[in-house]
């Protein structure tokens, strides 16, 4: 069985205050694309008595113990519970890591669907989407893979009616890479949380105007200690883009535009994904 665990992009974030627990409280819209790892899965008997789960990576290199690999993780979850039989997994691995774009979690969620459709254990959505929830905070996203508005530590989730059907989509990532830890530490933190200027009522409003009212939080903070990502940014709107914008905390950036567009100059090179957004 193959399957194509996809990106997401986040259409805004606001990160509001820090929690008790030491997280914090954020918002933000997680919305999915079609750039993609391809990820197979099959059963395998013939290694039944030495490794249950086989993994095998090629493409991008992935940091780490392969016992820590969220794939992995994702079978051993479900093998725990069900006693699964062994199984090969490949992994070609295309999603940059630490970009902001979910690719890890996107990875888990998709084996946990595999994995449930391969034998059969009628899992319905929401079991599903609590496991992915043991294995990160992104991953229940990828279970039902439709946009979604995100809040709380970012765990918690619920479907938003939003289609940008008809935007073409330029992904930039330069290879910089962004720490998630010190994004939080330096981001800019709203206190309190407003109704009004919710991303839930602003991402209401004509893309057209989304420049000025769709903010990610961590920007100030990502754009001080990696520059060329700002550069990146004005270079989108400088191409015609209508909305550009860092994914998650970074470090991949993105732009919005009304048709395809003839991209010019120096970050042309950084381009790993364009399509029509469905």
């Amino acid at each position: 069985m193959i399957s194509y665990p996809n990106a997401k992009i986040n259409l805004g974030l606001h990160v509001i205050n820090k929690r008790e627990d030491g997280f914090h409280n954020i918002e933000t819209i997680f919305y999915p694309i079609g750039f993609s790892d391809i990820l197979e899965c099959l059963e395998n008997k013939a290694y039944a008595k030495h490794n249950k789960c086989v993994f095998v990576q090629h493409g991008l290199h992935i940091s780490g113990n392969i016992d820590t690999n969220l794939v992995v993780r994702a079978y051993k979850l479900l093998d725990k519970e069900f006693d699964l039989p062994p199984v090969l997994v490949h992994l070609n691995k295309l999603l940059p890591m630490g970009a902001g774009l979910g690719g890890g979690s996107s990875d888990a969620a998709y084996m946990l669907k595999m994995v449930n459709e391969l034998f059969d254990l009628k899992l319905s959505t929401t079991t599903l989407e609590n496991k992915a929830s043991v294995l990160g905070s992104d991953c229940p996203f990828f279970i039902q893979n439709k946009p979604a508005y995100l809040f709380g530590k970012g765990h918690e989730l619920e479907p938003f009616d939003l289609s940008l059907s008809g935007k073409y989509l330029v992904l930039v990532n330069t290879g910089a890479h962004s720490n998630t830890a010190l994004a939080y530490k330096y981001a800019k933190r709203r206190d309190v949380f407003n109704e009004e200027q919710s991303l839930k009522r602003l991402i209401k409003s004509p893309v057209t105007i989304w420049k000025d009212i769709v903010v990610n939080d961590f920007e100030v903070s990502v754009f001080e200690s990696i520059p060329e990502l700002k550069q990146v940014k004005q270079w989108l709107y400088q191409q015609g883009a209508v909305y550009a914008s860092m994914s998650g905390s970074g470090a991949s950036m993105f732009g919005l535009f009304d048709s395809v567009p003839i991209l010019t100059g120096h970050w042309r090179k950084d381009i790993v994904y364009q399509d029509w957004l469905v």
